[in-house]
């Protein structure tokens, strides 16, 4: 069945401003763009029906480039605290939840985030005890890489004074050496084994309820690590597969491999691109360091408002280099959690060292704290830059304290990576960050904080035109899969995948960015989402 699209604002993303009056659909392609009329006549005998836009605004459709999709539908199913303004508004939710729980219950929740508290005093293990003192309580950070826990869930996991802190992660411990209930990055994983079980169904209901959210939000697709989290590699794949293939839940998957289950992966004789045209893996994914709240990502100068650290490397030196060996050796680029400027200098070194050697591009994940010289080094590399515009409006002001008088250059400097050639993606992160593109593309139009009644600009030279902030989240993303020849534009013989808006945001003040609603959702033709 072909469809016209027609009488709206239908900007193709090829070049800035291009615009036509028609676009014409059918077997979930783009057969033909051009005048309504000259659609009309050249291919009457097929078309099935019209679609009247009403004057509202088409766009390729939007793909993150980064983001944990099972997490972001299962964040929606636990305890939120992202929302939450102080320490005592935390706590009144989590003795609310606890009495809701039966003996034995898990308290999980995550989003809470001290920087944006009216005071920003950390919650500590005592104040946890003292109201869910028999059930287990596990808050993640709003970065994923602090996790705080109780006494219960610290005798759970067998954690105690003397456990060492793991490779690549720190178990805190107050002045007096009695553990204050953080764990950070590695850390977290010794309470792994002691969480509830997986299920497949279970796994389904998060990844529907997270495929669902992004409908809403204009969302057609999503490059996602999830496959190491949820028990095996197998377990978590098959999710995938019968919610997205068998039951139609259409959503354009581009699956990171974590390194922990890349032998299954391999075992099972997959590889890099294979899958499906809606579920399909992409390259091998490498944590280097941590989170910059957290203060665990990898510098290359001590923190400014605390000198004693520099950050966490999750691998050794060592160890990052025969990791990304091995990606070469099974013939897959690799993807790099990136945060420091360190960490983003060993992933250079490594990739110089174990040049990629087949189709594609290693990718940089968050970069957002660059010196020049490592800038430099990259331009000279297959590579492409996974950016998150929305972290300048949760880590301004405050990230500035962190770097202090580091020797950083490029700081979240996203005009700046473009003007020195460097391809970029846009994500989110979510459920780290909202998974709103229009969020991101306000932050990296206007670089300030949404309800900001001051309005600061940080780093006016670095806002990006609305054209190169789009372009992130459709050819930019489209580009960083290796799928620019069908996705990312409105282009004849592209994938029908549109996103449509109720503004045309070319030419509207950007903050209107926070009020414009998606009106329709479009993916291999069929509408997944409609407002109406």
């Amino acid at each position: 069945m072909a469809v016209i699209w027609t009488n709206g604002n239908i900007y193709t993303m090829a070049s800035e401003g291009e615009k036509v009056e028609a676009v014409l659909t059918e077997g979930g392609k783009i057969v033909a763009i051009g005048s309504l009329a000259e659609l009309r006549a050249q291919f009457s005998q097929n078309i099935n029906k019209e679609v009247d836009l009403f004057g509202a605004t088409m766009l390729p459709g939007f793909v993150d480039s980064h983001m944990h999709l099972i997490g972001f539908g299962e964040s929606q199913l636990r305890l939120n605290l992202s929302h939450m303004n102080s320490k005592e508004e935390v706590l009144t939710a989590i003795k609310k939840r606890a009495k809701e729980l039966e003996e034995g219950d898990w308290l999980i929740g995550e989003g809470w985030n001290e920087n944006a508290w009216n005071r920003g005093s950390m919650i500590t293990k005592d104040e946890l005890d003292a109201i869910v003192p028999n059930n287990p309580v596990l808050l993640k950070r709003v970065c994923r890489h602090v996790t705080l826990v109780n006494s219960k869930a610290l005798q759970v996991a067998g954690i105690h004074e003397q456990t060492p802190h793991p490779q690549g992660g720190v178990i805190e411990r107050a002045e007096d050496g009695r553990l204050n209930g953080i764990l950070k990055d590695s850390a977290q994983d010794l309470m792994t084994p002691c969480l509830p079980t997986y299920t497949i169904e279970r796994l389904k209901r998060c990844l529907k309820k997270g495929i669902e959210s992004c409908y809403k939000l204009g969302l057609t697709g999503a490059h996602t690590e999830d496959l190491n989290y949820y028990g095996s590699f197998h377990h978590t794949y098959e999710a995938f597969k019968q919610v997205i293939e068998d039951e139609q839940f259409r959503f354009r998957t581009h699956l990171l491999i974590h390194h922990e289950v890349i032998d299954e992966w391999n075992e099972a004789g997959y590889r890099y691109l294979s899958g499906s045209e809606f579920v399909e893996f992409g390259p091998m994914k490498i944590f280097v360091d941590g989170s910059l709240g957290g203060r665990t990502a990898l510098l290359s100068f001590p923190y400014g408002d605390d000198p004693s650290t520099q950050g966490v490397n999750v691998h050794t030196y060592d160890e990052l280099l025969a990791l990304v060996k091995k990606a070469r050796t099974l013939g897959i680029p690799i993807a790099t959690h990136t945060i420091g400027d360190l960490a983003f200098e060993w992933v250079l070194d490594a990739i110089e060292k174990y040049p990629l050697q087949m189709m594609g591009h290693d990718r940089f994940i968050h970069t957002p704290l660059l010196r020049k010289e490592l800038v430099d080094r990259a331009k000279r590399l297959p590579v492409v830059f996974d950016i998150q515009p929305r972290f300048l409006a949760s880590d301004f002001p405050w990230v500035l304290d962190r770097i202090g008088d580091g020797p950083i250059d490029y700081v979240y400097a996203w005009k700046s990576l473009l003007n020195e050639g460097i391809r970029c993606a846009g994500g989110s992160d979510a459920p780290i960050e909202p998974a709103d593109p229009l969020f991101g593309l306000h932050a990296a139009v206007t670089r300030t904080i949404p309800d900001d009644p001051d309005k600061i600009v940080y780093g006016e030279a670095e806002k990006l035109s609305m054209f190169e902030a789009v372009s992130l989240f459709t050819s930019g993303s489209a580009y960083a899969g290796l799928q620019g020849d069908r996705r990312g534009m409105i282009r004849e013989g592209y994938d029908a995948d549109f996103t449509i808006l109720d503004k045309d945001i070319f030419h509207i003040d950007p903050d209107q960015l926070l009020d414009t609603k998606v009106l329709m959702t479009v993916v291999n033709g069929e509408m997944v989402y409609t407002s109406k």
